[in-house]
């Protein structure tokens, strides 16, 4: 799964000359928190944020009337507070690649380029769907969590024991485990007993369940 799978395309922008007032009014009614920022040709020269123009706005203790407030905040401009040095992302970029990058970086949307325009943007939010989707959140099932040893066919032995009491195996995720010879593996199983097939991998030599439940 690539970036362009996932992401906003023709994402919504802002003008670099647009007040903060103006912005965050924008961002409000659009129940968005993050804006690329084009120039008068056109170009992304900058993003701006939820967190950034709350920042530029003045404190709820402040002295002034909601007049000067409101005075204040349409003098300040989105260029003024906007973010210039913009992490950006491709659309051919794997899904995980982009995840690592928000998380490396600590922020929560990537602006997605080609032959450096913007085409899309991809959003922490895009990010946990796809985790959903991937582990089938929203369908019904059996969750199980084992650890296998980290040789070659322990996935198939887990999957034909599966096929052979009548299930399916409708997602499927690994992660690493404490032990370095072995890894964890989290299936989303269907149309299975839970006590049989429990007791079914419990016999396959070398590997541990960890957790089942129904979700």
């Amino acid at each position: 799964m690539l970036v362009k799978d996932r992401m906003s395309v023709h994402p919504l922008t802002i003008s670099e000359n647009e007040s903060i007032f103006g912005a965050h009014h924008y961002m409000q009614d659009q129940n968005i928190r993050h804006l690329p920022v084009v120039n008068k040709a056109g170009k992304m020269v900058g993003l701006v944020t939820e967190d950034d123009l709350l920042k530029a706005e003045p404190s709820g203790v402040t002295l002034l009337s909601v007049w000067e407030i409101n005075s204040l905040l349409n003098k300040v401009k989105v260029k003024d507070v906007m973010v210039r040095d913009v992490i950006t992302t491709s659309e051919d970029m794997p899904i995980e690649e982009a995840a690592h990058l928000m998380m490396e970086h600590k922020i929560g949307c990537l602006p997605v380029l080609r032959d450096g325009k913007l085409v899309g943007l991809i959003t922490e939010t895009d990010i946990f769907q796809t985790f959903m989707e991937l582990f089938s959140a929203r369908q019904k099932g059996l969750r199980i969590t084992l650890e296998i040893p980290d040789t070659e066919g322990q996935l198939a032995k887990v999957a034909q024991a599966i096929a052979d009491q009548g299930g399916y195996i409708a997602a499927c995720g690994t992660f690493m485990s404490e032990d370095p010879t072995k890894w964890g593996l989290v299936l989303k199983v269907r149309n299975v007993d839970r006590e049989t097939l429990t007791k079914t991998l419990s016999q396959i030599e070398g590997q541990r369940t960890l957790d089942v439940r129904d979700v």
